[in-house]
């Protein structure tokens, strides 16, 4: 069942099986120069192309590319998969089951491309589906459907200094956005710049998911309906915020909650309050108000309680059995799928895992929502925060860190653990909080700073070495600074290694003010 399936995986296979159950190829394959280069690129072994051995060569892998091994489950049904494409005696059957899913694959991809405004979950599946459209529409490259994709490819493109790259999402924004309001609520700096604050809670008002006039009049919102949602196996939608913008239309858990976590500190603010007082005292209609959401009498328009509830009923349905919270999605396969993983280069991709970083900022969205909105589903919120915090301490390693799975690596993981379970009331002086701040202690470098690089992931173990060659000395600004945030929740009683911290952080800081760029820490 696909349902089962992780989102991105799902999305990703559906249109190539839509075009490999069609066997499409481009009409000018034979001809294009692009083609014929990259085949050129790719198999430089072989000089013609089409003398290539595709089942001899089927499980062929560079070396450096094999950081997760298919499984000899998935190698085994690959090639018998292979034999009933060629054997006759399968063809009726096949072809008879091939036109049904074809069917149900095209009318997935237009449900997919309807929900995200032709944006799509992934660049992957964006292009996929978008040459998906071109062989069903016989390459009408002025087809409404083809059109509106092409509109959208822009939306991944970026000019780099080496040249055009896709980006791996249409952007950040709602989670940049999110962060920053929220450092400067913490810096106590959202009154002193009003026109700045009014512009970022219209931001957050406009990209809430489905939640706004013009996203509810739009085609995506169809497909909040039950019936659709179980059909093409989504969850809910409205409610939610995104990690890059609202017309991308897949609200995450720990997107969900930075954006709601920003928009109570917004709220908290004399800037805001006043803003959506005089909204109240106003006739204005929503054409009033500009680009950004803020009309000529400096008001705003409002979040109502009802939209904030949505949210965090999002975040209620969003929790696995195991207390914590995945992605996009609730866990719904098991671990034996990642037998059937077909890609080398990802691992654990199969199903939708519970994370200690989306739990930790569910957890902190849902106290923080409580602590504004104490009587809305104060049962359920509570027994949500006693689950969510039981399952981070399961899941801390007997060293006292957190895996992180989104970045490089324990720094971050611990991080989320540390932040998670002090919101939650968790004792500082208690065994998960102590553990955490000496293993951090434990790693801290003679220079003050912390480090460690991408090899934590795949090794599974602190990279002690892991920024020697990309950061300063064996540290990082970000290593650091993660490792700073997790010490000062917990109250780290050694003052004088925080110290150090902070000053190995002031010392690497810019005239600009900004801070070096380093080696990739996530």
């Amino acid at each position: 069942q696909p349902g089962r399936m992780w989102c991105h995986a799902r999305m990703v296979y559906l249109p190539m099986g839509y075009l490999y159950g069609h066997r499409y190829v481009y009409r000018q394959a034979e001809t294009d120069s692009v083609i014929a280069s990259l085949r050129k690129e790719l198999y430089p072994k072989y000089d013609n192309y089409n003398n290539i051995p595709w089942t001899k060569t089927r499980h062929w892998i560079a070396e450096t590319d094999n950081y997760s091994p298919i499984p000899w489950v998935m190698k085994t049904l690959q090639n018998a998969l292979a034999r009933y494409e060629e054997w006759s005696i399968f063809q009726p059957f096949k072809q008879y089951v091939r036109q049904r899913g074809l069917e149900f694959c095209f009318e997935y991809m237009v449900a997919e491309d309807l929900q995200t405004n032709f944006i799509d979950i992934g660049p992957v599946n964006k292009v996929l589906n978008m040459i998906s459209h071109f062989h069903a529409t016989g390459g009408d490259l002025k087809h409404e459907k083809i059109v509106n994709h092409m509109m959208r490819a822009q939306d991944y493109l970026w000019i780099a200094e080496d040249g055009m790259k896709m980006q791996g999402y249409n952007g950040s924004q709602c989670w940049d956005t999110s962060f920053c309001i929220q450092a400067l609520y913490e810096a106590q700096l959202l009154d002193e710049f009003p026109e700045l604050t009014k512009k970022a809670w219209s931001y957050l008002e406009r990209t809430q998911i489905l939640s706004t006039k013009v996203s509810q009049g739009s085609p995506a919102y169809k497909y909040e309906a039950n019936e659709y949602r179980l059909k093409y196996y989504r969850h809910i939608s409205e409610g939610g915020w995104p990690f890059s913008t609202s017309a991308h239309g897949w609200p995450i858990s720990d997107c969900t909650s930075e954006g709601l976590k920003a928009t109570l500190c917004l709220l908290k603010t004399k800037t805001i309050q006043e803003a959506l007082k005089d909204a109240n005292d106003e006739t204005s209609e929503e054409e009033d108000y500009d680009d950004v959401g803020v009309n000529d009498a400096g008001s705003i328009l409002p979040i109502s309680n009802e939209r904030m509830y949505k949210a965090v009923n999002v975040l209620l349905t969003y929790q696995n059995e195991d207390g914590g919270w995945a992605t996009y999605e609730n866990n719904r396969g098991w671990g034996w799928y990642e037998q059937l993983n077909p890609s080398e280069v990802f691992g654990d991709i199969m199903i939708d895992y519970s994370y200690v970083e989306c739990s930790m900022a569910v957890l902190t969205a849902l106290v923080d929502f409580a602590e504004l909105y104490p009587d809305h589903r104060r049962e359920d919120i509570q027994h949500s925060i006693d689950k969510g915090r039981a399952f981070l301490k399961s899941i801390q390693r007997s060293d006292g860190s957190w895996y992180g799975s989104w970045a490089c690596c324990f720094c971050y993981g611990i991080w989320f653990g540390v932040e998670g379970l002090v919101k939650c009331g968790e004792p500082l002086d208690s065994p998960s909080i102590t553990k955490a701040c000496d293993f951090l202690l434990r790693q801290q470098r003679p220079n003050g700073g912390w480090g460690e690089d991408f090899t934590s992931c795949y090794d599974k173990d602190y990279a002690q070495e892991g920024m020697k060659a990309y950061g300063d000395d064996g540290s990082g600004v970000v290593n650091t600074s993660w490792a700073l945030m997790a010490l000062s929740m917990a109250k780290c009683p050694d003052v004088d290694a925080v110290r150090r911290g902070v000053k190995y952080l002031m010392k690497r800081q810019l005239p600009s003010g900004d801070w070096p760029q380093e080696g990739i820490s996530g």
